[in-house]
């Protein structure tokens, strides 16, 4: 396959984006990457997502796909013979889309908030809406695994991409305000989990240094803040 068959419009600091490398590791594909700077967006990337103008995008022989987790679901499907990164099982693939879809629903949207607002008090429902995700991941780990290393069994699948990519952001969020969330105490396996996804080859480098991010999200702080007050 022509490195050129496939191109992704992403961002270094987007756990979206980094969602669309883990898979493309995991198929063995080799890939086009075209890193987006958002300042201004770029007319490749307006050109590509005309309705939301956002990353990432993946495109195939020109066709532009959109969305992380529909992109991951269109290279599952399209490269067949490679792993699997969905279930197999008609009720397991639906249980990991409902689960990613809660977290796409609750995890980063509440992270954004505790960056966004100023203080300790109003930042508390947001860590509270964190750590109840935590606690139903760590069940959800639990009954998808069915004992195995991964939410997707012996290999890293669709849910295990879809939480996993938000790691470097949990960091972020545990650094800045000095809470640490992950902990053994409270949710051992997904501890132990975030290790071996960290760990795993189609995951490692992938995950943004730490003290980037933090200065990344400094300079989001500012902009989001400034987005509110426009309204």
């Amino acid at each position: 396959m022509a490195k050129s068959e496939v191109k992704l419009i992403g961002k270094y600091s987007s756990p979206y984006a980094m969602r669309v490398k883990i898979a493309l590791n995991i198929k063995s594909l080799e890939y086009e990457h075209f890193e987006e700077t958002l300042n201004p967006k770029s007319d490749f990337l307006l050109q590509s997502n005309p309705v939301y103008g956002k990353v990432p995008v993946l495109i195939h022989h020109d066709k532009p796909i959109c969305e992380s987790l529909v992109i991951i679901e269109y290279i599952d499907e399209t490269w067949s013979s490679a792993p699997s990164i969905l279930p197999s099982d008609p009720y397991d693939r639906a249980l990991a889309r409902f689960w990613a879809s809660y977290i796409d629903d609750k995890w980063f949207p509440s992270m954004k908030s505790i960056i966004i607002v100023e203080g300790e008090e109003e930042r508390k429902p947001y860590f509270e809406v964190l750590e109840e995700v935590l606690e139903r991941m760590e069940d959800a780990f639990e009954k998808c695994s069915k004992g195995k290393p991964f939410f997707g069994g012996d290999m890293i699948g669709f849910l295990d991409i879809a939480f996993g990519c938000f790691l470097g952001w949990l960091s972020v969020i545990e650094h800045r305000y000095e809470r640490k969330l992950l902990v053994e105490a409270k949710a051992p396996a997904l501890v132990k989990w975030a290790e071996r996804f960290a760990a795993d080859p189609s995951v490692k480098g992938l995950i943004p240094e730490t003290d980037k991010l933090v200065e990344i999200s400094k300079s989001l702080q500012i902009k989001w803040r400034a987005a509110i007050g426009k309204k």
